[in-house]
């Protein structure tokens, strides 16, 4: 089998790795709780059992977002959603902090549910900051500005939620959130990488400015489970795992 680069993978390689403790598994199947990420992790080679597996730890009806698996899908599981995206790693990143930049947290989240609404950076939940920091910037008291951390394979951490209030875009606020988000990523001796859609030329070219290279193209999937489907019993509980393949560690 060919070892494939923690990136290549990412969700399954962070919840494999340093975001173990936030792992929920069924089988080979691994997922973020539901107020956390929807991203599930699905393992390279998807066999029959692995939609078995999915489709008992979401349940049916429920949708199974992932990237980093070229597979399909059992007959019944409907695609909803297929997109084209770029992943982009560091590549010289003048990576500084900001005066301005103040960490966000739990008591800040009703604030940072309103910007991501507004602004629609991708999926932002009520628990989402148990991923990693998060760096806002505020004016006149109110956060108009944010990003931070989502996925953590070895080595490397994702920045995410990079947005800004419409009324303040265009001010240089994203740009130094993220070098400032980079900066705490370099001092724990990591590569920031991120993703974008493949469509959102912008910002692909905002962080080209910013010291990103693209690495990989990739694609973003959900496919929605069937609401009749079956799901086989373990003997063990219907959450009891068989032990997943791979270590989350790089390749070499």
């Amino acid at each position: 089998m060919t070892i494939r680069h923690v990136l290549d993978n990412p969700t399954r390689s962070a919840l494999l790795g340093p975001h173990a403790h936030l792992a929920e598994r069924r089988g080979e199947v691994l997922r973020y709780p539901a107020d956390v990420c929807p991203f599930v992790a699905l393992p390279d080679e998807p066999d029959e059992r692995t939609w078995q597996d999915a489709a008992a730890l979401l349940g049916p009806g429920a949708l199974v977002p992932f990237t980093g698996v070229d597979a399909d899908v059992p007959p019944g599981w409907e695609e909803v959603g297929f997109g084209p995206g770029v992943q982009m790693i560091d590549a010289g990143i003048d990576a500084v902090g900001d005066d301005d930049a103040v960490r966000l947290g739990p008591a800040d989240v009703a604030e940072m549910l309103d910007l991501v609404a507004r602004t629609r950076p991708g999926p932002f939940l009520p628990r989402t900051i148990a991923l990693g920091t998060y760096l806002g910037i505020r004016r006149g008291g109110v956060l108009v500005a944010m990003a931070g951390e989502r996925l953590h394979p070895p080595g490397w951490t994702e920045i995410s939620a990079v947005c800004t209030d419409p009324d303040h875009q265009g001010t240089g606020l994203a740009s130094r959130l993220v070098r400032a988000v980079a900066a705490g990523i370099r001092a724990r001796g990591e590569i920031p990488f991120l993703h974008a859609a493949a469509t959102n030329t912008n910002a692909i070219r905002l962080y080209e400015t910013l010291g990103f290279r693209q690495r990989r193209t990739v694609t973003f999937r959900a496919v929605r489970i069937p609401a009749a489907v079956a799901v086989p019993a373990q003997a063990d509980g219907p959450l009891a795992a068989r032990p997943a393949t791979g270590t989350g560690e790089p390749a070499v």
